[in-house]
């Protein structure tokens, strides 16, 4: 059975919760003050069959001016408004500000009731409707049908349902591949049950058993149970009127404007990103830092509104503003908003979330408000590419996009898979998980770093390459040492750079000596090879090499760098080939006596006891040897 949400709407004491009784044969009026005074102050849910088959879902928003932030964690999700008007008071203030914000909120189904048509005379009942045309122009209801009904008498009734019903089968379909969200508009708990909460699912599925997260609180709870419209289901779908059994949860754990989802799926704010639009009969305008009530999702929030590409913004005008919060929520792009001063508390208009994780924004950067207008014009495929441009610094995965932007992780590698293809985007896999940058942030790192080693290259022509340390920490301090690290590897993969050791060269870069430092290379290998087990010291190479202190130790270094010269510690260091005949050595010895001393290798060596030493600790380093007390033997 495919389910529609019906959304009423309109002044108090105008009888929507008695024209959804006349409906449904339901009170939507619980609480006993309701009961009461007669009037709707919390929202009231039920639900009646279509003609058609379809079960329509209908919410009873409040009319009263001061319940204003209930009606509006009502109208999220609705498929259809009943726009109430009572017939022997027209349109009133309430009814304007109502269609005002449903228009603000996007919705474009509906049509207008016109109740309590038993209480008047057919001529004023005309004049009602002329001053409603009137009211209702250049809203989504200009052209819609105005239905005279009785709920007491239920004259007109029939047609409400049929046409309610006509309207269920042009309304849209809802993604439900899409990320799941409920926002939460009511929290209470059940003997037996424990914490239940309810609300429109605006994306996606739930299942029963499904691990979830409470937004922002950071709080994890599992689904227990599912019911919509009062009969328990395994899965919920989106555009469903949904109640959730939590486990794990205490009723004061959530609270109105939270919002459920899958664990670790979205990220909280403190700034919103956002395209607003002022209602035209707005009798002032908005200066920039004004504080303003926020009203997104079922969350109402205070805030500060930096205007971005206006310096006040006038009735009926639109501009790009960034909303700097008072306290953190979580919101999707595409988000719906409705904003009310402080105080006095009243509509001033409402817009759409462009980006819900922003960086702070400075008033009138052209650059800044260029990126807006991608994200509120472009295609899905062209605001996932500016999100990961905004974000390549931190060297994202695939899941923190998805996190970032509220996607499911399967929907949103369709489009990486595009940017990919079109070469816009660079992927690399660290453990698993796959890191994506911009192609424009890649070249900029890949040249940034191709130019320092041309720089380093040519102040140290005789060193092979420079540490990476010092370019990770140089160009990739944004990221952690081993995604950097990576990265590194995969410029070597892609052949713009290459490894020796730790250190990091321009590829085809080869060391090249002049003719001096060619003679002092001839004389340090002679030197070093001469004295076999008994390396010369700083010292004495200065002393015997008839150069420059320094440029001996520039060939000194650039010998040791490319592995002429072996580094057996800070004070021990041998020719290659000595090394090797050292190693040879120690395996023959080994061999035929099983194990052997330091004092046996300073002897067979004919070295002392310093370099001897030295050799073992070095092959035990390397993994070569294994120590046992005094003994070492080799490792098989």
């Amino acid at each position: 059975m495919k389910h529609v949400i019906i959304g009423t709407a309109g002044h108090i004491d105008h009888g929507k919760t008695t024209l959804i009784k006349a409906l449904t044969n339901r009170d939507t009026d619980r609480l006993k003050e309701e009961q009461k005074r007669g009037i709707s102050i919390e929202l009231g849910f039920t639900y009646f069959d279509l003609p058609s088959g379809k079960r329509a879902g209908i919410i009873d928003v409040p009319g009263h001016e001061k319940f204003i932030k209930n009606m509006l964690a009502g109208v999220i999700g609705i498929d259809i408004v009943l726009l109430v008007i009572a017939a022997d008071e027209g349109v009133m203030p309430q009814t304007l500000e109502h269609l005002a914000i449903l228009d603000l909120l996007g919705i474009h189904k509906g049509f207008i009731v016109l109740t309590k048509k038993d209480l008047v005379e057919e001529e004023w009942l005309e004049l009602v409707k002329e001053d409603i045309r009137e009211n209702v122009k250049d809203s989504f209801l200009e052209n819609s049908p105005i239905i005279p009904v009785s709920s007491t008498t239920r004259e007109g009734i029939d047609k409400v349902i049929d046409l309610v019903d006509e309207l269920a089968q042009e309304a849209g379909t809802v993604d439900a591949e899409d990320m799941p969200r409920l926002p939460v508009d009511r929290v209470f708990s059940m003997a037996g049950f424990g914490t239940i909460v309810t609300g429109t699912l605006l994306s996606g599925k739930f299942q029963v058993g499904e691990e979830i997260e409470v937004f922002p609180k950071e709080e994890f709870g599992r689904i227990r149970s599912l019911q919509v419209h009062d009969e328990d289901v395994n899965t919920v779908y989106a555009g469903q009127r949904v109640a959730i059994n939590i486990s794990g949860l205490k009723k004061q754990e959530i609270d109105r404007g939270d919002v459920i989802a899958p664990k670790d799926s979205m990220r909280k704010t403190m700034m919103l990103d956002v395209k607003i639009k002022l209602i035209k009969d707005l009798d002032r305008s908005i200066e920039n830092r004004t504080r303003l009530r926020l009203y997104i999702g079922s969350k109402e929030a205070l805030c500060r509104i930096v205007i971005l590409d206006k310096d006040v913004i006038n009735p009926g005008e639109e501009a790009y503003a960034q909303l700097r919060l008072e306290e953190e929520i979580v919101a999707k792009r595409g988000d719906r908003f409705i904003l009310r001063f402080y105080s006095p508390m009243f509509t001033i208009g409402g817009g759409m979330v462009l980006e819900p994780n922003p960086n702070k924004k400075k008033r009138f950067d052209e650059k800044a408000i260029e990126e807006l207008k991608i994200k509120e014009l472009g295609e899905s495929i062209d605001i996932i590419e500016k999100i990961i441009l905004d974000n390549s610094k931190k060297f994202p995965t695939i899941k923190e996009i998805s996190t970032i932007t509220a996607m499911l992780d399967e929907n949103l590698k369709k489009d990486i898979e595009k940017l990919e293809s079109m070469d816009k985007i660079v992927l690399f896999t660290l453990t698993k998980e796959v890191h994506v940058i911009h192609m424009e942030y890649f070249n900029f790192l890949k040249e940034s770093i191709l130019k320092e080693l041309e720089k380093f290259h040519k102040e140290n022509p005789l060193k092979v390459g420079m540490p990476k340390e010092e370019i990770r920490s140089k160009f990739l301090r944004n990221t952690n040492p081993r995604v950097g690290d990576r990265f590194i590897e995969l410029l070597v993969e892609m052949n713009y750079i290459d490894k020796n050791m730790e250190n990091i060269h321009i590829k085809g870069f080869e060391i090249k000596y002049n003719d001096m430092q060619l003679k002092i290379k001839e004389e340090l290998n002679n030197l070093y090879i001469s004295q076999r087990f008994m390396p010369p010291k700083r010292e004495e190479i200065y002393a015997q090499l008839n150069y420059d202190e320094n440029q001996i130790e520039q060939v000194l270094n650039s010998l040791i760098t490319n592995g002429e010269i072996i580094k057996i510690n800070n004070e021990v260091f041998l020719h290659s080939s000595i090394y090797e005949k050292a190693l040879n050595i120690l395996k023959d010895h080994i061999n035929k006596n099983g194990s052997i001393t330091v004092a046996e290798y300073r002897d067979v060596l004919d070295t002392n006891r310093k370099v001897a030493l030295g050799l073992l600790e070095y092959f035990d380093q390397m993994k070569i040897t294994k120590r046992d007390g005094d003994i070492r033997t080799i490792i098989v």
